[in-house]
């Protein structure tokens, strides 16, 4: 379901607020990614710099604002991939936090951006479980302020071979619960629902009439999984056979698809090495119906 924000949006503490790609060839997925979300992008470092980092908006403006696409950042592993960024109050306290939960902070905090404006403050960490992620205290920048909608950042997932350890971490660090009436894979920040309808969504609660108590206040996925501990990155799309085909024109691999009760999903790896998820919102015909007999406000 689109998500326009009718105020900037902000992010409370343990609610991801940014994603961004690293790769070494930047110009490549600006074209792949341009072409296949209809994206377009602002360079926000000098030309000459060492590194590049660019912003990607669905209409050039800071108010649409979605992801950015970068080189990857110098004396680290290099890892082609989709990292997220979780908002926190203040990131040097936050990583005191992570070494004492038995977390690894692999770089940082240090602030980002022009010196005396820095966007943001920002850590590299690693969870006890191997899955990294990067923390981020917010400065000029806020986070991402077009979500939810096609050719939008949908959600981040944290797939973990045990879910129990990976909520002693994420619980006390970012104060993320886990309710099974929810259902599986949803972590829940308190008071986020209200943050939401405070600010940028102030029909959250109307929109999602019927839905589990806390639903509003799901922030990420959490779901036990074999293999490493680690975090996915989700696409809202239109419609998920025409962006298979589209990601595959350019080049694209396609590893899975699932068709849930709630939408059609694809998991693609880009040209360069990158996994990312494909998601069209397709709910039963019960919630449709339902949305037609809604009234309006």
């Amino acid at each position: 379901m689109a998500d326009t924000p009718t105020t900037p949006r902000t992010y409370p503490h343990g609610v991801p607020s940014w994603i961004d790609l690293e790769t070494p060839d930047v110009d490549a997925a600006l074209r792949f990614y341009g072409d296949l979300f209809g994206w377009r992008f602002t360079e926000m470092l000098p030309p000459g710099a060492p590194e590049r980092y660019v912003v990607a908006s669905l209409d050039g403006t800071d108010a649409t604002t979605v992801a950015a696409i970068a080189t990857p950042s110098a004396g680290l592993d290099g890892e082609v991939a989709w990292h997220t960024y979780v908002a926190v109050d203040d990131v040097d306290a936050a990583v005191a936090r992570v070494t004492e939960l038995g977390g690894f902070v692999s770089s940082g905090p240090e602030d980002v951006g022009p010196p005396g404006e820095p966007v943001g403050r920002m850590a590299r960490i690693v969870d006890p479980q191997g899955a990294p992620s990067r923390l981020v205290q917010a400065g000029t920048r806020p986070g991402a302020q077009a979500v939810n909608a096609p050719n939008t950042w949908n959600f981040s997932n944290l797939s973990t071979p045990d879910l129990d350890d990976a909520l002693r971490f994420y619980g006390p660090l970012l104060g993320w619960v886990h309710d099974d009436e929810l259902g599986a894979g949803m972590a829940r920040v308190p008071g986020y629902g209200d943050h939401l309808a405070s600010t940028s969504d102030p029909d959250i609660y109307e929109r999602q009439h019927g839905s589990p108590s806390g639903f509003a206040d799901v922030a990420a996925g959490i779901l036990r999984a074999d293999g490493p501990a680690a975090w996915s990155v989700s696409f809202s799309v239109a419609d998920r056979d025409a962006s298979i085909a589209a990601a595959q024109r350019a080049g694209a691999t396609v590893l899975s698809t699932q068709d849930t009760e709630w939408s059609k999903e694809a998991v693609i790896r880009d040209p360069f090495g990158a996994e990312l998820v494909l998601s069209q919102f397709d709910p039963p015909d019960w919630f449709r119906e339902a949305e037609r007999q809604t009234p309006e406000a």
